[in-house]
């Protein structure tokens, strides 16, 4: 069975800055790519970044020269940092990870979320 566990969420003002962590557990075999998301009430799930095992990164547009993605595969965990944050950041953040797994083959995992809350 495979877990994705995210943490590091919190209220911050604005101009702040957060890092989130997602670990990811189980029998894995290996993670292809890691992406974090994040959902707003009243407003579809947005892709804010991903990185592949090659350590290749994308990053929204809305997000770009704020917020970093890098993970430590040795880990198996991914992280969020977070910089400059606005209100308008203010989300529930979701890791999601493609993992092969023993006996599972590949499959996409969804963490728990985490909420993150910029005041102004």
């Amino acid at each position: 069975q495979v877990q994705l566990v995210e943490s590091g969420g919190g209220l911050v003002q604005a101009g702040g800055s957060l890092r989130l962590s997602c670990a990811a557990s189980g029998t894995i075999l290996s993670i292809s790519s890691m992406a974090w998301y994040r959902q707003a009430p009243g407003k579809q799930r947005e892709l804010v970044a991903t990185i592949t095992s090659g350590g290749g990164t994308s990053i929204a547009d809305s997000v770009k020269g704020r917020f970093t993605i890098s993970r430590d595969n040795t880990q198996n965990t991914a992280y969020l940092q977070m910089s400059s944050l606005k209100p308008e950041d203010s989300s529930v953040y979701y890791c999601n990870a493609r993992i092969l797994s023993l006996g599972r083959g590949i499959g996409d995992y969804w963490g728990q979320g985490t909420q993150v809350t910029v005041s102004s």
